[in-house]
């Protein structure tokens, strides 16, 4: 079975929230702040008059499927998905990245069961993105209680609004990040602007050849203007090795990592564990994949990692990836197998990636 990550599979990512969190206009800022990469976007409305559609209809042109009247969650099987990911995944629509944006009514437990369940070629799944309002969340909880269930599956949570909530939205930063998973990123946001990094690889404004290098992994765009935003940096991290990593030390690392620490991306070498394949690592909040790939012919053997966060302690997480090196000339013959857990194909079956996904 052929467990490698093709070049054509495209991340895609559920964009969640109740009714009024701010989802499109999330979507609408990554639209045009998507560093160069070309987004596809599903977008899911409820109702006979597709307003999400047409708010993010003239960003997208021809690169939005609407699916109207109705929530994608309710569809009969994958297929129906399948169809709508095949218009956008396709190599000539040259997308780098898809986004559901979810009906405000819409289970997005279902939706991410449907795309682990997607028998489509061309797509990976990307994690779950969670919207939440901080004005109105206390009100919108009294009324969906559901909502504590969904924070506890997201991945990354968007506490949106925050400049409309009393004393700064520090009250429901704390509620949320109590309802989350441990794991989970929780993100502060006025307007839907946050960084497109924490989602999916900004690919580089010039055109680009073969794979990512890690200068384009590590491109951060300082001169973006952040006008509005809570924050006044995200911190950022470069890790490079040429002494491969242990895989048991790695993934203690991994399932240990720390509050604010939003986003890992890189190339991994494992040395004698597999020296046929380096490992390219997507983590977001808890939600964590590695995609086996054939090293580059000719190329230096690296470990390669980019760490995103705000308020992370570079030095100590440094300290820590460095722990994670080894020279030890034979491999554990069970070293691989945390790591091997977070590489889609090697479940069982979809029930059992659902519960997996998650570090």
């Amino acid at each position: 079975m052929e467990h490698r990550r093709s070049p054509q599979q495209i991340p895609v990512v559920v964009l969640a929230g109740f009714l009024g969190s701010g989802k499109t206009t999330l979507l609408n800022h990554l639209l045009h702040r998507s560093g160069g990469s070309r987004i596809g976007a599903i977008v899911n409305d409820f109702g006979t008059i597709e307003i999400d559609a047409m708010a993010v209809a003239g960003a997208l042109g021809d690169s939005t499927v609407s699916l109207g009247n109705g929530c994608l969650c309710c569809a009969v099987d994958a297929s129906e998905l399948d169809d709508y990911l095949e218009r956008l995944a396709g190599p000539a629509a040259g997308v780098d990245v898809i986004v559901i944006e979810a009906s405000g009514l819409a289970e997005p437990e279902e939706l991410v069961r449907m795309l682990l369940a997607s028998e489509h070629p061309g797509i990976v799944y990307g994690g779950l993105v969670e919207v939440v309002d901080a004005a109105e969340f206390d009100a919108t909880r009294a009324k969906h209680p559901e909502i504590d269930r969904h924070l506890a599956l997201a991945d990354l949570v968007v506490v949106n609004k925050l400049d409309r909530a009393e004393q700064g939205g520090e009250r429901v930063l704390g509620l949320v990040r109590s309802l989350g998973d441990p794991g989970a990123a929780v993100v502060p946001a006025t307007y839907g602007r946050i960084d497109p990094e924490f989602l999916f690889d900004c690919r580089p404004g010039e055109e680009r050849v073969g794979q990512l290098s890690f200068d384009d992994l590590h491109t951060h765009r300082d001169g973006e203007n952040h006008a509005g935003h809570l924050h006044t940096r995200y911190d950022s991290l470069s890790f490079v090795s040429g002494r491969p990593l242990d895989p048991r030390r790695l993934m203690a690392f991994l399932d240990s990592r720390p509050e604010g620490l939003y986003r890992i991306k890189g190339y991994v070498d494992f040395g004698p564990h597999d020296s046929a394949n380096r490992y390219a690592v997507h983590a977001v909040g808890r939600f964590l994949r590695f995609y086996p790939e054939p090293w580059p012919r000719g190329g230096e053997r690296l470990t390669q990692l980019v760490l995103i966060g705000s308020g992370i302690d570079g030095a100590a997480l440094r300290k820590e990836l460095d722990a994670c090196t080894s020279d030890a000339p034979h491999a554990d013959e069970h070293g691989m197998w945390g790591v091997l857990r977070y590489v889609q194909g090697l479940e069982e079956g979809p029930e059992e990636d659902f519960e997996a996904y998650g570090s």
